[in-house]
């Protein structure tokens, strides 16, 4: 990638209060961390440079796997798209598994996000995040 800009895309992990055990998922674990490690090196290769950051001034009651989709956003400002949720940019999850979720939300971002309804566009996908879908 040697003389090319990356295309910035960047991971928020909002803060969570887990009032239900069953949708629990550990953002810190080194699970989740080799996950990013790897999505990040991967992209890089494609020309996307990946970041994940925390929010922990944001928090997402989590009652629900929905809930979990909401409590990570995606950023991509050259394709304009700002803290759009999980959630919002997959639609409804075929394997409940947050980690493949999110991996499926950043290609979308990087190589289609023509195909990611804009956030004032109304979508019964999630809930109490705030990021207007």
């Amino acid at each position: 990638m040697a003389g090319r800009r990356l295309k910035g895309i960047t991971i928020t992990i909002l803060a969570q209060e887990h009032a239900r055990q069953d949708w629990h998922f550990d953002f810190e674990a080194d699970l989740f961390r080799r996950f990013c490690e790897n999505l990040a090196r991967d992209m890089k290769k494609l020309g996307v440079a990946l970041t994940v950051v925390r929010n922990r001034d944001a928090t997402i009651t989590i009652n629900s796997y929905a809930d979990l989709l909401n409590c990570v956003k995606i950023s991509s400002p050259d394709d304009g798209h700002a803290n759009q949720c999980v959630g919002h940019i997959i639609g409804k999850s075929e394997h409940l598994d947050i980690m493949e979720d999110i991996g499926a939300a950043v290609r979308r971002i990087a190589f289609a996000p023509e195909t990611v309804a804009p956030s004032s566009e109304f979508r019964k996908v999630c809930h109490n995040c705030g990021c207007g879908c």
